[in-house]
This record gives C-alpha cells, sequence and structure tokens, in this order.
C-alpha cells in the first residue's frame, strides 16, 4: 500500500471518531507486512481518562489479532485540525514499546502531512530494559 492510500484510509477511520467534548477528531490505520489493515479512531469519554486515542485503537487492534511490531509495516495518523496530528505523550509511550523504532508513522491533516517515526517522536525512550533487571 502507499503512503497516500493508508493516510486515506486513516482518513476513512476518522469518520468513526467520537468527539463530542473536544470536536478534534482522529484517525489511525496500521498496516501489516502481510498487507491486513486495522483501523482506529479517538473515542472521548466525560470521564477524560477513559478517553482513548485513534492510534492507539488501531495498534491495539492489530495486537488483539496477535500481530506484533515486527509485522506492524507503517502508521497513519490524521485528523481535521489546523496543524498535522501528533501523537499525544501516552500514544508515544505505547508507540515506543509496540511498533518498531524507526518504522514509518505518516502524519497529515488533509492539507500538510509529514513522514516521522518513534524514534524521532520519543528520544530517551522508557522501555522494556529499564524495568527489568
Amino acid at each position: 500500500m502507499t503512503k497516500d492510500e493508508l493516510i486515506s484510509e486513516a482518513f476513512k477511520a476518522m469518520e468513526n471518531a467520537y468527539a463530542p467534548y473536544s470536536n478534534y477528531h482522529v484517525g489511525a490505520c496500521v498496516e501489516t507486512t502481510d498487507g491486513k489493515l486495522f483501523y482506529g479512531a479517538n473515542i472521548e469519554n466525560a470521564s477524560y481518562g477513559a478517553t482513548i486515542c485513534a492510534e492507539r485503537n488501531a495498534v491495539f487492534a492489530a495486537y488483539s489479532n496477535g500481530y506484533r511490531k515486527e509485522q506492524i509495516k507503517a502508521l497513519a495518523i490524521v485528523s481535521d485540525g489546523g496543524r498535522i496530528a501528533a501523537p499525544c505523550g501516552i500514544c508515544r509511550q505505547v508507540l515506543c514499546e509496540l511498533v518498531g523504532q524507526n518504522m514509518p508513522i505518516y502524519l497529515s491533516n488533509g492539507k500538510d502531512e509529514m513522514m516521522t517515526c518513534i524514534e524521532k517522536l520519543l528520544p530517551m525512550q522508557f522501555g522494556l530494559e529499564d524495568v527489568i533487571r
């Protein structure tokens, strides 16, 4: 799948966002090495801590279906905001453990886009090697 196709799939996922509080809609799409796609949208909750972001939703869907970081090829995250959507801090922490360090992460708001990776988004990560002695 091309970068543009993956971004387009993420915009389709964004249509399922539930954002009555922020009115900020986010969609994500994970592509696996065997070509499967897993979708996520942000789902808000009045108890804000119960909210889940689109990229965690998509990555967790892939993991729930038996995939692991070595099988995740790329991730697209899109929003309807004025700026390019970038993962929040919690999502960056989750991504540092569940996707490859240099796996492409495509970010877009429909006007602008960029490619990055979790290694750039979260330097000096706290991970498994920090908690196992």
